[in-house]
């Protein structure tokens, strides 16, 4: 069996592949912005990959050759891209303005389910850094309801559609705010794991109540997360002091404040939603961790195998759904480290890297098995 892992670098697409237990490494769509990755679960080697201003791109071969797909995606920033895991040939994107976009001919057309931007919370979304704007984060069909899918606004919380997208209905109470991560799991029906800016929270009845779980954990800015593919109860997830830590390796003498507050001079009028919670946190450097929750205990900082949490960017992570307990996680792209035990210890890959090859921060990360 091979399996692949997909980077996206945000200057180009890192495929990693093992077979007979050497792992290697080479670079694809070299040069272009990449954003987020995905692969049919259907079909392993058809993959998705979007960028920030050159639209969506797709290869029906496993990474080796692209060609850009996205007519009728009205937005070159595609921040988000998810296969159907229940219909075949069904594709969905995400983009910056926030917009949600279906294909169901393999991403050869598409047409926008508008009415996601007639939420009543659209008013009040925004993304701190660029708060005249936001963007879909992160698309989550539901395993089991065909009909059922989640989409994360950065910033403006989670949102879900019973038909398909045709209509929506807003964040609900518990969930989090600045969503950055979703997980459902093919093996818990109804259950939707959601890791935030703002914290962690979970819903156990699709998505109509919510609560928050963050006992345990140091460290509330959440970025990448898994969920065991053998067992649901089991997650793990990156967590930082705050968006500093989590994706800047050298702000020099900038201030995150400052930044922030530069934004809301820019800003239009109405569309700031407010001061983010994580602002005001002390700048050290980068500085990542990643915590581990199993049933309904709490979350526990994991360290073995890993680096350092003190100089560590935000990991990306994901699941290898054809091996019981392994997961991936990576918070730069030429470090990537593999868990057989549900993310209860960690090793780093060796890796067989091009020569020249320079280390990119991640912004996504996908696995393919077959």
């Amino acid at each position: 069996m091979m399996t692949r892992l997909y980077l996206a670098t945000g200057d180009a697409l890192t495929i990693v592949s093992r077979e007979n237990g050497r792992w290697r490494a080479e670079v694809g769509l070299a040069g272009e912005p990449t954003q987020c990755v995905a692969v049919d679960p259907r079909q392993p080697e058809i993959v998705y990959c979007g960028t920030f201003g050159h639209g969506l791109m797709r290869s029906a071969d496993g990474g080796h050759s692209w060609r850009p797909v996205g007519d009728g995606i009205a937005h070159g920033e595609v921040m988000a891209v998810a296969p159907s895991p229940t219909e075949p040939g069904v594709v969905w994107a995400g983009t910056e303005p926030s917009a949600l976009f279906r294909s169901e001919d393999g991403g050869r057309t598409w047409q926008e389910r508008a009415a996601l931007r007639t939420i009543p919370s659209n008013p009040t979304w925004s993304f701190p850094p660029r708060p005249w704007t936001h963007h879909v984060r992160w698309i989550e069909p539901d395993p089991a309801e065909a009909a059922r899918i989640f989409v994360a606004i950065e910033l403006g919380g989670v949102m879900k559609s019973e038909d398909g997208g045709v209509t929506w209905e807003d964040r609900k109470p518990g969930a989090k705010l600045d969503a950055h991560t979703l997980r459902a799991h093919r093996l818990a029906p109804g259950r939707l794991c959601e890791a935030a800016g703002d914290g962690y929270s979970e819903t156990g009845d699709g998505g109509t109540t919510w609560r928050p779980e963050d006992g345990g954990l140091a460290w509330r800015y959440l970025w990448g997360m898994a969920v065991d593919p053998a067992d649901p109860r089991t997650v793990v997830l990156s967590a930082s002091p705050g968006p500093r830590h989590a994706h800047d390796a050298d702000w020099g003498d900038r201030s995150w404040d400052d930044e922030h507050e530069a934004g809301r001079r820019r800003a239009p009028q109405g569309v700031y939603s407010g001061r983010p919670p994580w602002v005001g946190y002390d700048w050290h450097g980068p500085e990542a961790w990643l915590y581990r929750r199993t049933g309904d205990g709490p979350w526990q900082a994991v360290t073995e195998g890993l680096p350092d949490a003190r100089g560590t960017l935000a990991y990306v992570l994901a699941a290898d759904e054809a091996e019981a307990h392994v997961l991936y996680a990576s918070p730069w792209s030429d470090a990537i480290y593999r868990s057989a035990d549900g993310g209860r210890t960690w090793g780093r890959l060796d890796v067989a890297w091009p020569e020249g090859y320079r280390a990119r921060r991640v912004n996504a990360l996908a696995v393919a098995a077959g």
